[in-house]
């Protein structure tokens, strides 16, 4: 029977796209600092508890494993529908306390409202990364890139709803980040299925949903950087966004084309050759010795539930990891409208800093997944390498941040961004190969708690606490390079830490990734 996987991928793509509303938080920041007469550190606490929603998905994890155990009976769309609820009811609260409908809430209570508007994010994402992983087995890396980078793109996809629709009010568009999620899902919600169908010519079909994505990218970029430079008259932004849009629904023409060319060659072949995740001449070579290596690494490569993984050394390792790198790139862009003030940049250049991030973050998760994909394939070479790879490029973008040059915000912003992006592919396609797939979306989201405990402590503890201790100014402003310089090198330190710890995992999956893995889905192969 036809898959329907590939319309199942579109409609996850679509709802990822929408999803991301949390890295737009630099456009409504200082009217939810201004309305609420938040201090930095403050606001700050605020940003954590949105951070801590958007990557605590360890409920998300559970509910999507309790709904997908029994096939037939409830799917994906549970899961979705959770997700909408929560940003709705998030969203429409924060809005309601900003045009001030509601009497302005205290400071915790603002922290329950952007938790609960972040912590549909995980639902979303939950439901469509690891359907994809189910549906697209051999192209783990590359499907969780596609899936991670629409969701890094969602920002600055959001952020052109803003530009065309409601410029100049960031409180309507808290309003709009409370219904477009909620109304797309609950559109597309039921076209998510798992169809692990294998079907042949996956890796081309999945090429067109990157080139679209890279496309929509490229867009993206360019008219960020043309908006910085010209202002668009209303019927300029209007077509702009309607070319976006026409990008965006391309990926339906892919789908359709991958499901007509599955069908014709399904119904004339009886089987399918499937290709090894490596490339191996001799795969006879693969005997005793191999075998007893695998079964001396019963810690790796198993179906693990969370309880099992959180045993092994591996899961801590991954879990200090991410908290050095994405919690640093968290407390980045939290803070980066902040910065960009303390710098003298204009409103249009911090607007231009919080889009172009979506971007440089959309290219990391993409690149991150397709290219440790290709060298995985290829080489062996063990997914973790990339993760180390990252995280020491990552400690020299803090650097350059804390440098304080003419434009050192962009150069560094261009850096941290690229290697925080590509830290959102690999380490779910790391936990789903490490720890199997069928508890998937527990595992990495209970790792990915691991981004907002080093945001707090980098964004409240560091960065707003030097930042406050440094502010002379009116509304507790600071201007000047002294204001963040310190918080970037505690930042580079921290992330150079983070790089030792990703080479010892380097050290301990080596050998799995070279003989295990391969082991394993050579035996599904075969299936």
């Amino acid at each position: 029977m036809e898959s329907n996987k590939w319309i199942a991928t579109v409609a996850s793509i679509w709802i990822q796209c929408s999803c991301g509303a949390s890295y737009a938080f630099g456009i409504y920041s200082s009217a939810l600092k201004s309305s609420q007469g938040y201090d930095q550190s403050t606001l700050d606490t605020v940003s954590v508890f949105k951070d801590i929603g958007a990557n605590a998905g360890v409920l998300s994890g559970l509910l999507y494993s309790a709904v997908t155990a029994r096939p037939g009976r409830c799917g994906p769309w549970l899961v979705h529908l959770a997700g909408a609820a929560q940003s709705f009811a998030g969203y429409l609260l924060i809005w309601l306390a900003v045009v001030g409908v509601i009497h302005r809430p205290p400071v915790p209570v603002m922290c329950a409202f952007m938790l609960v508007a972040a912590h549909a994010q995980t639902f979303f994402n939950t439901a469509n990364v690891v359907t994809a992983v189910h549906n697209f087995p051999d192209y783990g890396g590359t499907i969780v890139g596609i899936m991670k980078g629409f969701l890094g793109l969602s920002g600055a996809v959001l952020i052109q709803v803003y530009q065309t629709l409601f410029k100049g009010s960031p409180s309507t568009f808290l309003l709009m980040l409370a219904l477009l999620p909620m109304l797309l899902t609950l559109l597309l919600m039921c076209l998510v299925r798992i169809q692990p169908t294998i079907t042949v010519d996956e890796k081309k079909h999945l090429n067109g949903f990157s080139a679209i994505a890279l496309t929509a990218a490229a867009y993206l970029m360019i008219l960020i950087i043309l908006e910085n430079i010209v202002t668009f008259p209303l019927w300029a932004r209007i077509f702009t966004f309607a070319v976006l849009l026409l990008l965006l629904s391309s990926p339906l023409t892919t789908a359709i084309s991958a499901q007509t060319e599955d069908s014709q060659r399904l119904s004339t072949t009886i089987s399918v050759v499937r290709t090894p995740l490596i490339d191996h001449s001799e795969p006879a070579e693969l005997t005793v010795k191999d075998e007893l290596t695998a079964s001396n690494m019963p810690h790796v490569g198993e179906e693990m539930n969370l309880l099992q993984a959180t045993r092994t050394l591996n899961f801590w390792l991954l879990f200090i990891a991410v908290m050095c790198g994405m919690g640093s790139g968290l407390a980045t862009i939290n803070n980066i409208s902040q910065i960009g003030e303390s710098l003298k940049y204009t409103t249009v250049e911090i607007n231009t800093l919080v889009s172009l991030w979506s971007i440089w973050n959309f290219l990391g998760r993409f690149g991150g997944g397709y290219i440790s994909d290709i060298f995985l394939h290829t080489r062996g070479w063990a997914r973790p390498v990339f993760m180390t790879l990252m995280l020491a490029t990552m400690s020299a973008g803090h650097v350059i941040i804390a440098s304080g040059f003419p434009g050192n915000l962009y150069a560094g912003s261009v850096i941290v961004g690229v290697c925080y992006g590509s830290q959102w592919s690999l380490m779910p396609t790391i936990s789903s190969e490490i720890f199997g797939v069928r508890h998937m979306g527990t595992i990495f989201n209970t790792i990915a708690i691991a981004s907002p405990i080093g945001s707090y402590v980098l964004s409240v503890r560091v960065i707003g606490y030097i930042y406050d201790k440094e502010a002379s100014g009116e509304g507790n402003s600071c201007t000047g390079t002294h204001c963040f310089m310190l918080s970037f090198f505690i930042f580079a330190s921290v992330t150079l830490f983070g790089f030792l710890i990703s080479l010892i995992l380097v050290f301990r999956t080596r050998r799995f990734y070279e003989i295990v893995l391969l082991r394993r889905l050579h035996h599904s192969a075969t299936q």
